[in-house]
């Protein structure tokens, strides 16, 4: 399998997608956040010290995905469609989930991992003056669809 984002003398490139048609594409990602119960009944309840955690991560997501062409070298600034992010609060963790789309030439799926990863660090960030151990744990892409490689879909 060709890497595509190496030009012929094995030196990063950004791809061309010029020729490439426009579709609507979809992404979505996960992750976890673990933490204490202590410190997850804070996150559920607004008590923790910094304010409303799951507020900030929300906000923090959408701007992260809006700007991953700047924190990711290779990848296309895109113009978004939809961003949005779901947070479920589960034994000793908090699980987020990224739904990315847009209409262009190509996916938005770095776009969404992005938006988990700015989330999880924000719950971290928003929590560490009560517990510094808590881990961000399993980001991964659970699905996309649209493009020329058609959609994925996570198995397990």
């Amino acid at each position: 399998m060709e890497l595509t984002h190496l030009n012929k003398q094995g030196r990063a490139r950004m791809v061309d997608v010029t020729g490439k048609a426009e579709t609507f594409r979809t992404a979505a990602a996960e992750g976890l956040v673990r933490m204490s119960e202590e410190t997850l009944e804070l996150v559920r309840t607004g008590g923790a010290p910094k304010g409303d955690v799951l507020a900030a991560a929300q906000v923090a997501g959408i701007m992260a995905a809006k700007r991953t062409h700047e924190l990711i070298p290779m990848c296309h600034p895109l113009r978004l469609t939809g961003i949005d992010l779901h947070f479920t609060c589960e034994a000793a963790a908090v699980r987020i989930r990224a739904e990315v789309k847009c209409k262009g030439e190509t996916g938005v799926e770095m776009e969404a991992l992005t938006a988990v990863s700015a989330a999880a660090l924000t719950i971290y960030d928003m929590c560490k003056a009560v517990q510094r151990d808590m881990e961000i744990d399993g980001i991964h892409l659970c699905r996309k669809s649209g493009g020329r490689s058609g959609d994925y879909e996570r198995k397990w």
